[in-house]
């Protein structure tokens, strides 16, 4: 483990086991939850213990080493429990990418295996605050800035890709404040980015999710940075529900709507929004809210986790390579590295 200076440890390696920071209890309980299992580091992804696209990849990457720690190296169940890693969620792409990694090391046995995902964390807080750098430039000297769901060091390996912008422009020097939306049902602007933010001594104000677009067209907004479970080839992008109504009210308002992704969360085998496959979560997290229930007995519920931004949409994508403008597909092409 090395640290890094958001200071928000969200998975990492201890001794013989995958440590993740236990998101569900959060802002209340910082708690450290040790998995000595794939199986349960499976669960751990599958049940939002860790959540955000590219920290679910981190801990997938984990969750290979592990399971080569367990079978010696065998080969057979080190491909059994990428797959079975692979059905935890089925719209954060860096998991795919993440174990796809991890395979491609999967004859030179455990130690390497678990040297591969050590990598890919560090790369990632390396990405993060490269994409921090580029987004920074965009953000003005005073600036309010909208944000939906959590995608700060908690979504990554480290620093964040939204915050990990917000991050470095305060880093910067810049007077940044921050709009949170609260993002139902799972509140993970409530409870997360706001507990980071707050940590970090940035500017927050938690708003309900059905706020921002009157926000918006008051003015108070300056810009508004999200981060991304999938960027489609075309630039379509998938995030937390929600987020396409708030990029409807920027746009309305000519607000810059920013995505920040790093290069692992773009999807260049997947055309267009209509390709990526939205996940569904349990009707429960709508149900009740901390426990308790919050709606009749017997009334049905839709939970879809995501929706879909249109690349018309999306005024720039922020990754660890440089600003990507329109026309995505083209730019993306030329600047995807090597």
């Amino acid at each position: 483990m090395k640290q890094h200076e958001s200071e928000v440890y969200t998975v990492f390696w201890r001794g013989d086991a995958v440590v993740m920071i236990d998101q569900r209890v959060l802002p209340h309980e910082e708690r450290y939850n040790e998995y000595r299992d794939v199986r349960e580091v499976a669960d751990a992804i599958r049940n939002m213990v860790v959540r955000g696209a590219p920290a679910i990849g981190v801990a997938a990457a984990f969750g290979v080493a592990l399971a080569a720690r367990e079978s010696d190296g065998n080969v057979k169940a080190i491909s059994e429990a990428c797959d079975l890693l692979a059905s935890t969620r089925p719209t954060a792409v860096n998991l795919f990418w993440a174990i796809e990694r991890m395979k491609e090391h999967i004859d030179e046995g455990a130690q390497a295996l678990l040297a591969q995902a050590e990598l890919i964390l560090q790369e990632d807080i390396a990405n993060c605050k490269a994409m921090g750098s580029f987004g920074a430039e965009l953000v003005p000297d005073e600036a309010t800035i909208l944000t939906h769901c959590n995608a700060g060091a908690l979504a990554t390996g480290g620093w964040g890709t939204a915050l990990g912008v917000i991050r470095s422009a305060v880093a910067q020097g810049k007077k940044v404040r921050v709009i949170a939306d609260e993002t139902r049902p799972f509140l993970q602007g409530a409870r997360l980015t706001a507990w980071e933010l707050k940590r970090d001594g940035i500017d927050v104000t938690v708003v309900p999710d059905v706020a921002a677009a009157a926000l918006i067209a008051s003015g108070e907004v300056d810009m508004v940075v999200v981060g991304t479970d999938r960027v489609a080839r075309n630039g379509d992008v998938a995030n937390k529900i929600g987020t396409y109504g708030v990029a409807l009210a920027a746009h309305a308002d000519q607000v810059p709507f920013y995505v920040a992704a790093p290069w692992s969360t773009i999807d260049m085998n997947c055309p267009d929004g209509d390709s990526i496959p939205i996940e569904e979560r349990p009707s429960s997290e709508v149900t009740h809210v901390l426990g308790q229930r919050i709606l009749p007995e017997g009334v049905p519920v839709r939970n879809p986790a995501f929706d879909v931004t249109p690349c018309e949409l999306v005024t720039a994508l922020i990754t660890e390579v440089g600003v990507v403008r329109p026309p995505f597909e083209d730019e993306l092409k030329r600047m995807k590295p090597a």
